[in-house]
């Protein structure tokens, strides 16, 4: 018939859970694990006090790009707010619209258009480019090179006219004309 007193203590730890919202480029690492796809995880563990803890990731995850092209141009290409005058491979690094890097790569290769001058002098006529000029003049020719670029060709052309000239002569038994005898 005594009264009889219990004192409960109680300390109440509570369990611990977490999400967190993230955007990455191309992989993520979270509590040691490596991520390379969009997804929700999770990862459990234990408090300090000894209570469940989780904590949720939502990812996202946006690869970076990359592209490649090849290109060929005669003399000189224009890419990217850049003039290249010679073949080569030439990368362009920017930020693409995920937040990403993007990487273009562009591989070229320059052919040259060709130009000749010539200076030719010649009697009478000059055959040149399947035409025949017998006046001096400067005369062009366009066509394109192999490999589908411009091609010029200037000719200096100088013609000199032959002399020639015709005499009567009479003579007796024979006739010396320029160190020869004719009869």
């Amino acid at each position: 018939g005594c009264d009889s007193v219990a004192t409960l203590n109680l300390i109440i730890h509570n369990s611990n859970s977490s999400l967190e919202t993230l955007t990455q480029c191309d992989v993520y690492v979270w509590n040691g694990n490596i991520y390379t796809e969009s997804g929700t995880y999770t990862f459990n563990t234990t408090t300090v006090n000894g209570c469940d803890s989780v904590a949720t990731l939502d990812l996202t995850i946006n690869n970076s790009d990359e592209s490649e092209v090849s290109i060929t141009a005669c003399d000189s290409y224009e890419w990217n707010g850049t003039t290249y005058l010679e073949s080569g491979t030439y990368n362009f690094d920017t930020t693409a619209v995920n937040g990403c890097d993007s990487v273009a790569t562009l591989d070229l290769t320059i052919n040259n258009s060709s130009e000749i001058f010539d200076t030719v002098s010649s009697c009478d006529s000059y055959e040149w480019k399947g035409n025949i000029y017998d006046l001096s003049g400067i005369y062009s020719y366009s066509t394109f090179t192999l490999n589908g670029c411009d091609s010029s060709a200037t000719l200096d052309l100088t013609i000199n006219y032959s002399d020639t000239s015709s005499q009567t002569i009479t003579a007796c038994d024979s006739y010396e004309w320029n160190g020869n005898i004719y009869t």
